[in-house]
Parts: C-alpha cells; sequence; structure tokens
C-alpha cells in the first residue's frame, strides 16, 4: 500500500492506493469523510454515519489508478451524509474532499 499526504484548502487528508493485481484501489481520507475510486460501496458506508463519495475518471480515462487521478475525477455518486455536507455529482474529487 502507498500512502500519501494530499494538502487540501485548510488541512492535510491521507491518499491511499493499494495495488490489487492489475488495478488499483484508491481513496483520499479527511477528517469527516472519504472520496473513493469506484470500488468502494459509499452506501453501506451510509449505514454508519461516514460521509462518502465515489469518483469516475475525468478525461476519457478508464480507471483511478492514482491519488492525483481521484483529485481530478469526477464524483459520481455520494452518500447522504456527504450530501448535507455539500458533496454534489459533477465536482471534482478534490472538490468534494473540501467539503469533508
Amino acid at each position: 500500500m502507498k500512502h500519501e499526504t494530499v494538502r487540501l484548502a485548510g488541512k492535510d487528508a491521507d491518499g491511499y492506493v493499494i495495488p490489487l493485481g492489475p488495478v488499483n484501489i484508491v481513496a483520499v481520507v479527511t477528517d469527516a469523510g472519504m472520496v473513493g475510486c469506484g470500488a468502494f460501496d459509499i452506501d453501506a458506508l451510509e449505514k454508519f454515519g461516514y460521509p462518502a463519495a465515489r469518483v469516475k475518471p475525468a478525461g476519457g480515462a478508464s480507471s483511478i489508478e492514482t491519488v492525483d487521478d481521484l483529485l481530478r475525477g469526477e464524483i459520481k455518486g455520494a452518500n447522504r451524509h456527504a450530501s448535507e455536507r455539500g458533496v454534489a455529482v459533477g465536482m471534482t474529487g478534490r472538490e468534494a474532499l473540501g467539503h469533508l
């Protein structure tokens, strides 16, 4: 697993890349929630009261492979707790993390 610090407006977050064979599982976690690649079940996290959203790749890319891909990606879904914090479909991953 690879860890990197992600600088957001006013705070730092933790970025993670977990290689699983031909794909990577990618997420950025703040003190209040997370944005992850499409492999995350944001509805299951909602049941725990945890704000979460997932992104789709930007620019026609086929998958999210890096933390930078996630930050540039477009929010394709957000659970209720993330939506209540201002996360909306169509934002970039970086914009959404600013609400978390």
